[in-house]
């Protein structure tokens, strides 16, 4: 356990050791920040891989066929491609800066619903017990207005879900860099907005993220900072 609800397997530190390996091999001047082993330097300053090498640890404990792989390529600062990977649903969702978002071989664009009462939407559960009286004033003020909301357990697929339009919409707090990396840059080459529902900065640096197409940003965000 890393902490309340925070699990860490030996898929998790195996798989990190392949990636690492893989990704060295293929860039070795490329540094890395990784969700187990934290950040390295490498000897070209510009570069670094941002990898999870298991999203949605805890539904993989469980035997819950919902978790993925997400790693992204920044370049000074700036996501330029990301790939999140499904091993269960064989489903690669990947995207390159001014190319697109791509579900194996076919394009992705975010859902096109405008009105809230229509949308689905998915969020996830803080760790810390200091944010569940906020997250579920959220919950309550989100659920007012969609269809209904949805927590499934792996951040990264949940974002990748919203640049395929399977999701309308999606937030979450207190996530990390490699949470988020691929899946950012996934929605926006899907047409989508993706901002910190506070402050609409940067989530990468925030850790917060409200991610939906840009008719539906605007009132979820309204419904979240009732809830603050």
């Amino acid at each position: 356990m890393k902490g309340p609800g925070n699990f860490v397997s030996t898929a998790d530190h195996r798989a990190e050791r392949i990636l690492r390996q893989e990704l060295q091999h293929g860039r070795p001047d490329y540094g890395f920040l990784m969700e187990e082993s934290g950040a390295s330097p490498g000897s070209d300053p510009e570069h670094r891989w941002i990898v999870d090498p298991l999203d949605g640890t805890t539904n993989f404990l469980h035997g819950l066929p919902h978790f993925c792989i997400s790693i992204a390529l920044e370049r000074a600062g700036e996501i330029v491609a990301g790939v999140v990977l499904d091993p269960i649903m064989d489903e690669l969702f990947w995207a390159e800066k001014g190319v697109g978002a791509y579900l194996n071989d076919r394009r992705l664009r975010v859902s096109s619903r405008r009105q809230l009462s229509h949308a689905l939407i998915a969020t996830g559960t803080p760790y810390d017990p200091g944010q569940r009286a906020r997250f579920l004033r959220q919950v309550d003020s989100v659920m007012d207005i969609v269809a209904n909301v949805r927590h499934m357990g792996a951040a990264a697929l949940d974002l990748a879900y919203v640049a395929a339009g399977r999701l309308d919409g999606y937030w979450e707090y207190g996530l990390s860099a490699w949470d988020v990396a691929a899946g950012m840059l996934l929605v926006r080459e899907a047409g989508g907005y993706i901002s910190d529902p506070e402050s609409g900065g940067d989530p990468l640096a925030s850790g917060n993220v409200l991610a939906a197409n840009d008719h539906l940003h605007a009132g979820l965000q309204a419904a979240l900072a009732r809830a603050a």
